[in-house]
């Protein structure tokens, strides 16, 4: 078990903007995204290598029910996980490879 994932400020705003659209669809549904989100990441907690690794050292949890997908680093000497991107699937894929720091 790791410590609990961080989530940058961008995946925050990604979470932000999502529950806004989902609740103007139907309300409570935004209340349902972020209890998947929560279970996404209280999943990627218990088991952050239990993920497979989509892009160099980065890997991707599937949220159920909605079409995201959470794109996060475990540092295995610290014991934890960076979250990058929450990822509408239909978008681009360089937006969340953007977000990606630059390799060193």
């Amino acid at each position: 078990m790791t410590e609990t994932p961080i989530l940058l400020p961008e995946a925050k705003a990604d979470v932000a903007e999502a529950y806004l659209w989902y609740e103007e669809q139907s309300l409570g549904l935004g209340m349902e995204f972020l209890r998947c989100i929560e279970t996404a990441l209280l999943a990627i907690e218990r088991t952050p290598l239990g993920y497979a690794t989509i892009h160099e050292s980065y890997r991707r949890s599937l949220v159920r029910r909605f079409p995201f997908a959470i794109f996060f680093e475990f540092a295995p000497d610290q014991n934890r996980c960076i979250v990058y991107s929450v990822f509408h699937c239909s978008q681009d894929p360089e937006k969340w490879r953007s977000r990606l720091p630059i390799p060193k």
